[in-house]
């Protein structure tokens, strides 16, 4: 197995105060508080950025074709046809109706090296408790608020979200549902999920296996992880691609890429437990820590490639916006005819 050291995360306790005010993750406070942060910060900021286009997220779905009519100067001009254009010698744009009963499935691996992370930034004053409040640092928060965020993006346009919650096995599903009270619970079962200890390796496999045997509708899959796991989960998710349209979020942090000078340290295994005594002092393994990541990540992106998969990336140290705004324009600028064709493993 090939599995990346990660230094112990510190367990959880009450917030750290510093200069006599408390300083809370941004994960912090109320769901519902949460929610309408991303809403006002992410969902507002997508919608516009994608002048309303949440579709192109996804492919194969959201539209169903509703007959043509003449450019009007408001029109998108990607919406020509231009073989009706050249014959009645005019510009049309096709129309489209909006498909407003779509599945999309999350399916979440929270795994114990999930709740790893290092990122911090510059912390904020909460402008109504005086509290300084830090962005969150753990790939659990990242997923939580991917998983949040964009469910809330697909409710609004009326369509049904579910999840999958792996943590040693899959101990937790939600049916799809469309309303923001649900959103609001998908985001409550995954904040108050309790921090594993070492349980063993992740087996990605075991998710994959439930989704299919779990989703028989054509939906929009997300399967969230770190991809810190046990072989054997390729083959299952290239069946699951065949049938559905597969998104793989990678979601890693900063010092799983690159290790700092930090002198001697252990450093630990979430999932089995194993600890390592290390000498970040030195160059050469610092070296050898960044090369074996960077080929990780390639046989990763390699993987998805071949398997017609796409990978959106998430990192804690980077702007979920931002993240999705460049993966919808990837999306966008790749024809639906060019995607690979999903084959086994």
């Amino acid at each position: 197995m090939t599995m990346l050291f990660s230094r112990k995360p510190p367990p959880q306790s009450s917030p750290a105060r510093v200069g006599g005010r408390t300083i809370e993750s941004a994960t912090s406070g109320t769901d519902d508080a949460i929610l309408r942060h991303l809403e006002w910060t992410v969902l507002k900021r997508l919608d516009g950025l994608l002048q309303g286009d949440y579709r192109t997220l996804l492919r194969g779905f959201g539209l169903d074709f509703a007959g043509l009519r003449e450019y009007q100067h408001e029109d998108d001009v990607r919406h020509i046809d231009w073989n009706v254009t050249a014959r009645m010698d005019s510009p049309y744009v096709r129309q489209f109706s909006e498909d407003r009963d779509m599945n999309a499935w999350f399916l979440v691996d929270l795994s114990p090296s999930s709740d790893f992370g290092s990122a911090r930034s510059h912390a904020r004053v909460a402008p109504l408790t005086g509290t300084l409040v830090a962005p969150p640092v753990t790939k659990r928060d990242l997923s939580t608020q991917f998983v949040a965020a964009l469910a809330r993006l697909l409710s609004q346009h009326g369509n049904r979200t579910g999840a999958m919650i792996y943590g040693s096995t899959v101990d937790t599903i939600i049916p799809p549902r469309c309303d923001r009270r649900h959103v609001l619970h998908l985001l409550h079962r995954l904040r108050n999920r309790p921090i594993l200890g070492a349980v063993g390796p992740t087996r990605l496999e075991v998710l994959l296996d439930r989704a299919a045997e779990t989703i028989k509708r054509h939906s929009a899959v997300f399967l969230v992880s770190d991809f810190i796991s046990e072989p054997g989960w390729e083959k299952p998710l290239a069946q699951l691609a065949q049938r559905h349209d597969v998104v793989a979020v990678q979601v890693s942090d900063p010092l799983e890429q690159t290790l700092p000078d930090l002198g001697l340290i252990t450093m630990e295994d979430p999932e089995t437990g194993e600890q390592l005594f290390v000498d970040t002092s030195d160059k050469g393994f610092r070296t050898r820590f960044e090369t074996l990541a960077t080929e990780r990540d390639e046989a990763l992106r390699q993987t998805f490639s071949r398997l017609g998969v796409d990978r959106l990336t998430l990192a804690t140290d980077q702007s979920l916006l931002d993240n999705l705004v460049r993966f919808s324009q990837a999306r966008k600028r790749r024809p639906l005819n060019n995607l690979p064709t999903a084959r086994a493993a």
